[in-house]
């Protein structure tokens, strides 16, 4: 008889350390500034009659290595309708924000596919980033995903995504 369960992922190096700030309207925003985040990760199995679900160590490591490509960076929102970006040059980005004009080396920024730099949207980009790979989500009979991004003790932001 098979059944599901849940594993909950959150090793003390599932984290990622970045810059940031958030929009909050056209006209107002956030000063720039830095959160130490922390990752959470959910998942929902189906366990077969061995009661051996898999390696759980492929979906550390996949966790491990999307903290480790925001660690580090200065995290843009791409998608936001408040802020614009503008190449200067092959080594620097200028992201207008009403008044303000910020200039940044592209190699210390990442710009995600989201529209705002909160814990909400990254674990809704780290979710997607997860469910991207369908071959590892059937093989494993994953049901259910839970992201939890957290910038500071007590609070986070969490997407959950289900089939």
């Amino acid at each position: 008889m098979s059944y599901k369960s849940t594993i909950e992922l959150f090793k003390e190096d599932m984290k990622f350390s970045a810059g940031h700030f958030t929009v909050f309207s056209a006209s107002e925003r956030e000063r720039l500034h830095g959160h130490n985040f922390k990752v959470q990760t959910n998942l929902t199995f189906e366990v077969p009659e061995d009661g051996l679900p898999g390696d759980y160590n492929i979906f550390k490591n996949k966790i491990r290595q999307l903290c480790k490509n925001l660690d580090e960076y200065f995290l843009l929102p791409e998608k936001s309708p408040h802020l614009r970006f503008q190449e200067i040059n092959e080594k620097q980005i200028k992201v207008h924000h009403s008044n303000d004009e910020l200039v940044f080396y592209k190699k210390d920024i990442k710009l995600l596919p989201i529209s705002n730099t909160t814990v909400e949207e990254l674990s809704f980009y780290l979710t997607s980033e997860i469910i991207a790979d369908k071959q590892l989500l059937n093989e494993y009979k994953i049901s259910f995903i839970e992201v939890k991004v957290s910038s500071g003790d007590g609070q986070f932001g969490c997407y959950k995504w289900e089939i």
